[in-house]
């Protein structure tokens, strides 16, 4: 028992360990990108399709803030660090 109560452990932080290199380590993907489809909203404007940066909770390695470039578009952030 004590055996597959080890396995499955070391199983566990295995593939913690995988996925989360996969996604640029990091809290699921600080490198991590999203495509955004095209989508109108509730009030008729068209948001054209575009990227994003991965969603990991942290305010300052977006694209759109101060010391940051969108790798799509070239342009630096705009918004405060703090």
């Amino acid at each position: 028992m004590k055996k597959l109560l080890l396995l499955a452990t070391a199983a566990v932080f295995t593939l913690t360990f995988v996925t989360s290199a996969a996604a640029g380590g990091h809290r699921g993907g600080y490198h991590a990108t999203s495509h955004v489809k095209g989508y109108y909203r509730s009030n008729g404007t068209y948001v054209a399709p575009h990227h994003r940066s991965g969603r990991d909770g942290y305010h300052n390695n977006n694209w759109s803030v101060e010391g940051n470039v969108n790798p799509y578009t070239g342009k630096p952030g705009t918004k405060s660090r703090w």
